[in-house]
């Protein structure tokens, strides 16, 4: 393993956001108000996704109810869910042309269903409008809620995408309002109901090698299609500081572990997230399919 470093490494500097493309994007977004994860989470890869045409649109609002220690996107009373937001969010993927998009959302407890109906009018709204569209939907936990998580696997998103982010030991110190075997579940079932699944997991957060050899292991024995590992960057002071950075070569050892399990296809680097490149991760699968 690679000694603990106190300064953000070399390999971790991401280009500056620009370019046609990016600005075409950003103009798009500011003008229909929508928000995306991009920004809100500050994700690193904001420059190199919009300069491909390709975002990730964050719906029921930019506020999560919700205060996960690793998470950047704004916590504390969200205001009321915008009834145009899925005919906007259709209106932006058909304007950018797009082939793949990703639909996720800030956590909503305080919504009946978590906002289960929004993903599922947000699912059709695009179909309708741009059909040749593959959707990956990354949703919250719903609280368990099985309605609410079953109308979104009857809507039929293309991949179903729910995050464990990290080992289950961590889950007390990073993300205290969730559980992890609720999560677990909710990928078995996405399975269960013929879907693709797919989760990500942030490392550097003071998990060891053996716990992240048996989170592979146990998403594996669930049948896991798609797993994401990045590595974690405190977004702030008052998030959870890095307690190392990993080696890029450690998430090539991590990707050949993750896939000689039998995960189909593992995306692993420093930079990675759950959304990075996802059309490319939906073109692999069908290609492993044929395969």
């Amino acid at each position: 393993m690679a000694k603990v470093r106190n300064r953000r490494p070399e390999w971790l500097k991401v280009r500056l956001a620009g370019g046609k493309a990016y600005r075409e994007v950003n103009d798009l977004v500011e003008n229909l108000n929508l928000h995306t994860v991009c920004r809100s989470a500050r994700c690193p890869n904001v420059g190199d996704c919009w300069s491909r045409r390709t975002a990730t649109f964050m719906i029921l609002g930019d506020v999560c109810t919700r205060n996960c220690r690793f998470c950047a996107v704004k916590t504390g009373h969200p205001n009321h869910v915008d009834p145009r937001e899925p005919e906007k969010v259709a209106r932006a993927v058909k304007a950018l042309n797009l082939r793949h998009v990703v639909i996720t959302s800030v956590t909503r407890d305080d919504l009946p269903d978590g906002g289960a109906t929004v993903f599922v009018e947000t699912i059709n709204q695009i179909r309708s409008v741009h059909p040749g569209c593959s959707i990956e939907v990354l949703i919250p936990d719903f609280k368990g809620d099985r309605a609410a998580l079953g109308a979104v696997f009857e809507a039929r998103p293309d991949i179903l995408n729910h995050n464990l982010e990290v080992v289950p030991r961590l889950y007390p110190l990073a993300r205290a309002q969730a559980v992890f075997e609720r999560s677990l579940e909710m990928l078995r079932q996405a399975k269960q109901h013929g879907l693709i699944s797919k989760t990500g997991i942030m490392v550097g957060l003071g998990e060891s090698r053996e716990e992240v050899t048996e989170l592979l292991k146990l998403l594996a024995d669930i049948e896991l299609d798609v797993l994401t590992i990045g590595q974690y960057l405190q977004p702030s002071r008052n998030h959870l500081p890095v307690v190392r950075y990993y080696e890029p070569e450690e998430f090539q050892e991590l990707k050949k572990l993750g896939e000689l399990f039998g995960i189909k296809h593992v995306e692993s680097g420093p930079l990675v997230r759950s959304s990075y490149h996802a059309d490319e991760q939906i073109e692999r699968l069908a290609i492993t399919d044929r395969e």
